[in-house]
C-alpha cells in the first residue's frame, strides 16, 4: 500500500513537472535590496525619541523621523532637515522654521505588505501631513515631567522657560519658547544666542510625535507608550519600522512617500534587518557571509590586519567620541576624590591601547573629543587633564588610607559594565592595573545594556560604571555641559534638584566656567574656559576617569557602498546601496 501510494505520488510529480516544462516561465518580479547589520547586544531600550539616550534608540530614530535640522554623519556640518530654512532675530536667540509641506506620516501594513500613509479622521479621510503642531507636541511630550525623559535636561539647559516646566514649576507650555506661527512655521527661543542651537533643534528629542496616536482621537485607538511597537509605529523618515522582535532583531521597510532632499536622500536599499549580537558571534556572523557589516572583536584585530581578504575590508578612522568610567561620588571609597584619581592615574591608557584595543585610538586625558568646537587639542594643551602615573596614583591612594586608618585589603570597591566581551576585555585588563599598580582587588559585575541604563541613573549607581558618549552635536558643550553639569546626562537630578544617579556631583566654579563658556565668542577664550572645567572634572574633583577617544573598527563586505559615520552609532542607511 505504503509503496503504490509512492510510486502515484512519483507519476504525478513527473507529470507535474513535464506540464511545467511546458509552461513560459514566470515573469519576474522586482529586485528587493536587503542588508542586514548588527546593533549589539540586548534589545534596543526603546524607539520613542522622547525617551532615547542610547545609540541604538537613535540609530532607528534618525532613520524614521527627521529634525528640524540634520547633521551630516560624515562632515558633522548641519543642514536642513524638515525645515527647508531659518532665520535669526536680532539678538540671535529665536530662530524661525519654515517647514516642507510635504511629507506625509506613514505605517508598515502588515495585511497588504506595503508602507502607507496615515489619514485623518475627517469625513473624507485626508492624509496627516506633518506639520509644525506635530513638532509643538513631541516637544511639549519631552519636556512633560510625567514623560520622565532623561534627555530632556538638552533641551531644559537650551530653551526658555524649558527647565521650569520640565521641573513641574509651571504646566504652562505656553511659557517655553516654542511655538506654532501656524501649520508649517516654527519658532524657538533660547536662553542664550549660542552657535549650536540650530543642532539642538533637531536632535531627537526635539522630534515631532503622532498626538492621534499616543493619546487617541475620534478614529484612532490611544497606544499611549505602547506606540511604538510592530503593528502601531508611525514614522515619516527615510524608513519606517516593519517588524521588532525584542531581543533578536529590528527590520526597517524603505519609505517610499519620504520625497528625498540633497542631504537626506530616498532609502536605496528595500530593508535593513539589525540583529542584536555580542560582537563575538555577529563576526562569526560577518564571516559566514550572513551580516554585511560588524565590528571587529578585540580578539580577532590582529588576525584581521593580517587576513588578504579581511584587511581589505577594514576601516579604522577616528570617531567623535569618548570611553570612559564614571564614579558615584556618593558611595564608599570613591566618596573621595584622593580615590577616585589614584584609580584614573592608575590606566596606563596607551598600553590598553596597544595591547587590548589595537584599534588606534587616542589615550584621552580629559572628555571633550578634541575636534570639536571649543575643546582643547594635544597640540596646545599636552599637559591638560589626568595621565598614566602610578606613583602619584599610589600616593594619593595611600594619603587617602593613612587618613581613614585602613589598608588596602579593607578598599571594597565594584566596577560595572553593560554586557559586551568588548568591554568585559577593557574592564578585565583595567582591573589588573589597579591590583598591579595599587594592590587593589577591584570586583567587576556586568548587566545587560537596558537594565545597565537604568541602573546607573538611579540612586543604585555603582562606585565605578562604564559609559561611552558620542556626540549629539559639533560643540564642547554637548559633552562637559550637557553630561556632567549639575541636570545633565550621567549627573541627573529629581525635580527637587537633588541629585538622581550617576556621578552625583555639583562644583560651582565648574558650573560658572561651562555657562560662560557656552557664550563666549572669542574662539581661543572659549577652549582656555573648557580646559579649566576640564582640569576640575577628570583631575582637581577627578569624577570620571576618560580612558580613550574613540575609533571605529569595523569590515564591510565588498558589495556595499557606504558612508563612515564618526557620529558614534549614527549611520545614514538612506545613502548606503547594496549590489546583491
Amino acid at each position: 500500500m505504503r509503496k503504490s501510494l509512492f510510486l502515484a505520488v512519483a507519476a504525478l510529480m513527473i507529470v507535474s513537472m513535464a506540464l511545467a516544462a511546458c509552461q513560459p516561465p514566470a515573469a519576474e518580479g522586482p529586485t528587493i535590496k536587503t542588508l542586514k547589520l548588527n546593533m549589539g547586544p540586548g534589545d534596543i531600550p526603546t524607539l520613542d525619541p522622547s525617551l532615547a539616550t542610547d545609540t541604538s534608540s537613535t540609530q532607528i530614530d534618525v532613520m524614521t523621523f527627521v529634525g528640524l535640522t540634520r547633521q551630516d554623519e560624515v562632515t558633522t556640518l548641519i543642514g536642513p532637515g524638515m525645515a527647508t530654512d531659518w532665520t535669526y532675530s536680532e539678538d540671535g536667540k529665536t530662530i524661525t522654521f519654515n517647514l516642507r509641506n510635504d511629507v506625509p506620516w506613514v505605517k508598515y501594513d502588515a495585511v497588504s505588505d506595503q508602507v502607507v500613509q496615515v489619514t485623518d479622521c475627517s469625513e473624507t479621510p485626508a492624509v496627516r501631513i506633518v506639520n509644525a503642531y506635530d513638532f509643538v507636541y513631541g516637544i511639549e511630550r519631552t519636556l512633560n515631567p510625567a514623560t520622565a525623559s532623561d534627555y530632556a535636561y538638552v533641551l531644559s539647559f537650551a530653551i526658555d522657560g524649558a527647565a521650569a516646566y520640565n521641573n513641574g514649576e509651571t504646566d504652562d507650555f505656553s511659557t517655553v519658547g516654542v511655538k506654532a506661527i501656524d501649520a508649517f512655521t516654527l519658532e524657538m527661543t533660547f536662553n542664550e544666542a549660542a552657535a549650536y542651537n540650530a543642532n539642538i533643534a533637531g536632535m531627537w528629542i526635539a522630534y515631532p510625535s503622532p498626538s492621534w496616536l499616543i493619546d487617541g482621537d475620534d478614529c484612532t485607538e490611544a497606544r499611549g507608550d505602547k506606540w511604538t511597537e510592530t503593528g502601531f509605529f508611525q514614522g515619516f523618515g527615510p524608513y519606517t519600522m516593519k517588524e521588532w522582535v525584542h531581543d533578536s532583531y529590528i527590520t526597517l521597510v524603505k519609505n517610499p512617500f519620504w520625497p528625498g532632499t540633497e542631504n537626506i536622500p530616498a532609502a536605496k536599499i528595500d530593508e535593513v534587518t539589525w540583529t542584536m549580537l555580542d560582537e563575538v558571534p555577529a563576526f562569526a556572523e560577518y564571516e559566514a557571509g550572513n551580516i554585511a557589516s560588524a565590528a571587529v572583536p578585540l580578539a580577532d584585530i590582529d588576525r584581521v590586519k593580517s587576513d588578504p581578504t579581511l584587511s581589505q575590508e577594514l576601516v579604522i578612522a577616528p570617531v567623535q567620541c569618548t570611553y570612559y568610567y564614571g564614579f558615584n561620588t556618593t558611595k564608599p571609597f570613591v566618596d573621595d576624590a584622593r580615590v577616585r584619581r589614584a584609580l584614573s592615574m592608575a590606566i596606563d591608557r596607551q598600553g590598553l591601547i596597544d595591547n587590548v584595543l589595537k584599534g588606534g585610538q587616542e589615550p584621552a586625558q580629559w572628555f571633550s573629543r578634541p575636534g570639536l568646537a571649543g575643546a582643547p587639542t594635544m597640540a596646545d594643551h599636552p599637559d591638560l587633564g589626568v595621565k598614566f602615573d602610578p606613583e602619584g596614583a599610589m600616593a594619593e591612594l595611600q594619603s587617602y588610607l593613612d587618613e581613614k586608618g585602613i589598608t588596602v585589603a579593607d578598599v571594597d570597591i565594584t566596577l560595572m559594565f553593560n554586557t559586551s566581551s568588548g568591554h568585559q576585555k577593557i574592564a578585565e585588563a583595567i582591573q589588573q592595573m589597579w591590583k598591579d599598580n595599587l594592590g587593589l582587588d577591584v570586583k567587576l559585575v556586568n548587566q545587560e545594556w537596558a537594565v545597565y541604563l537604568d541602573t546607573i541613573r538611579t540612586v543604585d549607581t555603582p562606585q565605578i560604571y562604564r559609559l561611552g558618549w558620542c556626540q549629539d552635536y559639533a560643540d564642547a558643550n554637548n559633552f562637559i555641559r550637557e553630561v556632567f553639569a549639575s541636570g545633565g546626562s550621567a549627573n541627573p537630578t529629581n525635580e527637587d534638584g537633588s541629585p538622581a544617579g550617576g556621578v552625583m556631583w555639583k562644583n560651582d566654579e565648574f558650573e560658572s566656567l561651562i555657562v560662560q563658556a557656552a557664550t563666549e565668542l572669542d574662539p581661543a577664550a572659549r577652549v582656555e574656559l573648557y580646559a579649566q572645567a576640564e582640569e576640575i572634572l577628570v583631575y582637581t574633583d577627578a569624577v570620571m576617569a576618560p580612558i580613550y577617544w574613540y575609533t571605529r573598527v569595523s569590515v564591510t563586505k565588498p558589495n556595499v557602498t557606504r558612508t563612515y559615520s564618526v557620529l558614534g552609532g549614527q549611520e545614514s542607511v538612506n545613502k548606503w546601496d547594496v549590489t546583491q
